[in-house]
């Protein structure tokens, strides 16, 4: 368990660093609204960023992108409304997922800007 949450960390942090290069400005790292956490939170220009981050050793079972099912979509527009709430923020909100596949020394960092929407009722 602990190299998977070594693996993850590792990938959060270079995450940040390529959307940091990008251009983007990190404001919050694993913001944490009860038992949930949001990864990555930054400034893109006017839009505030929620980034998910995803990272694999293998995809073998599909992209790491992949497990951003639409349970955890919910999950993550949840955070970022109670976020934009407790920061009393007025600002458009993307959701990007940070897909990273480790495989040995070579890494992949696949950027999925507007991943998903949060749904209109």
């Amino acid at each position: 368990m602990a190299a998977i949450h070594e693996l993850g960390k590792r990938g959060e942090e270079l995450a940040a660093q390529y959307l940091k290069e990008k251009g983007y400005k990190i404001l919050e790292t694993n913001w944490r609204f009860g038992r949930n956490e949001l990864d990555l939170i930054a400034e893109d220009g006017d839009t505030l960023v929620v980034a998910e981050v995803k990272t694999r050793h293998s995809n073998v079972f599909g992209d790491p992108e992949m497990a951003v099912t639409r349970e955890k979509q919910r999950t993550i527009i949840r955070s970022a409304n109670s976020y934009v709430r407790w920061k009393r923020r007025n600002i458009e909100v993307r959701f990007d997922v940070v897909s990273i596949l480790i495989q040995g020394e070579e890494v992949s960092i696949n950027h999925i800007p507007d991943a998903f929407y949060p749904m209109v009722r």
